[in-house]
């Protein structure tokens, strides 16, 4: 028989064509005065933080523009003290993942609301989860945090800003969408809504994805890229996570591999370490992939599958090897050992019995 069991999220969701213009309505509606927003350099010099200043004026009470990759425990105190010195009610993160972790992290520590805005494919504004890098240990360690009060009340969706993404931003944070449907499909607790989304998500992304890599201003490719990421993060949202995130967040945290490149490097890596026991699962996410399964068993379509993958990755002029992203072969197996301890990688389907196994993988994405 089946059964399953998810936290569904109180969330409201704008997506549309110039949906920023739409910011300031939303806010209002809920009712919140003194806003923070979170933000890295990068936005500054493209004028959205300029677009919030002007639309908020004295209501945007607190600016924290300097959030920089991996959400850094010391920012985090930092934002924190400021949020909490201008009395803020609520806190908007405008970006990448990082831009938006840190809102989250501002907003789940001091129970505010959370709106997130998205100009990236990392699909952060719709799960219920951050991750705070704590820089004061040796090696430094990634650690997450999950809870349902963590989610986004507001996700504003503006094709748009995203039209000026560089080709390898497009091309890692959309593989990194593209992980989280993976991920879903084969998840210890997935659930229906979480595995037709992620489908729907996977041929979205199959449509727009190189498009966006090449003709980085096609606003309908754009367009059709940020509803596939955003149904990627609605199907991880209710669901846990398992090897392949748990070690992207170990050599984020550890290594400082920016987290899109460590999904590109990782993602055929895990489907082929899964393959035996995710097989029929992924079938549906090879067939939105383009990828017959005339005449060949499951696995043998999952392995062509992460085969196809690997040679996307490739296209875009993304790292396909651990080594292309500067980790060095003997920081292999002290990698391999932190991430056995990783809950998340812990709550892989395939059981992961020993760190040998774990250091196997690293190997062969080195």
């Amino acid at each position: 028989m089946i059964g399953f069991n998810y936290v569904s999220h109180a969330q409201e969701v704008i997506f549309a064509p110039s949906a920023l213009a739409r910011l300031r309505e939303g806010v209002e509606r809920f009712g919140w005065g003194r806003l923070m927003l979170c933000a890295s350099p990068s936005m500054r010099e493209a004028g959205w933080i300029s677009r919030i200043e002007v639309s908020f004026g004295e209501k945007l009470v607190a600016l924290f523009d300097r959030v920089q990759p991996h959400v850094q425990d010391v920012q985090v105190q930092e934002a924190l003290a400021l949020a909490q010195e201008t009395n803020t009610d609520a806190v908007i993160g405008i970006g990448g993942g990082s831009p938006i972790g840190m809102a989250k992290a501002i907003g789940f520590q001091l129970h505010l609301p959370i709106v997130a805005i998205p100009t990236t494919y990392a699909g952060s504004e719709m799960t219920p989860v951050y991750g705070i890098t704590h820089t004061n240990e040796n090696p430094p360690r990634k650690v997450t945090v999950n809870d349902p009060k963590i989610t986004p009340r507001l996700v504003i969706y503006d094709p748009e800003l995203t039209l000026d993404l560089p080709p390898s931003l497009t091309a890692s944070t959309g593989i990194n969408a593209l992980a989280h449907c993976i991920e879903a499909l084969y998840s210890k607790t997935r659930n229906p809504l979480s595995t037709a989304a992620a489908i729907m998500g996977v041929r979205h992304i199959h449509n727009s994805l190189f498009h966006s890599f090449q003709e980085g201003r096609n606003i309908d490719a754009r367009a059709e890229m940020l509803l596939g990421a955003h149904l990627a993060g609605f199907s991880l949202a209710s669901v846990s996570m398992g090897l392949h995130h748990g070690l992207c967040h170990v050599l984020g945290g550890t290594a400082n591999v920016p987290h899109g490149i460590a999904n590109g490097i990782v993602l055929p890596h895990a489907i082929h370490f899964n393959a035996d026991v995710t097989a029929a699962q992924l079938i549906p996410a090879a067939e939105a992939l383009g990828i017959s399964s005339n005449g060949i068993n499951s696995k043998g379509v999952i392995e062509t599958m992460a085969q196809s993958i690997f040679e996307l990755i490739g296209r875009m002029n993304l790292p396909q090897r651990l080594r292309d992203a500067g980790v060095a072969e003997s920081e292999l197996p002290r990698l391999a050992e932190i991430a056995f301890q990783n809950r998340t990688v812990q709550s892989n389907p395939k059981p992961i019995a020993n760190v040998e196994q774990l250091e196997r993988l690293l190997r062969d994405a080195w």
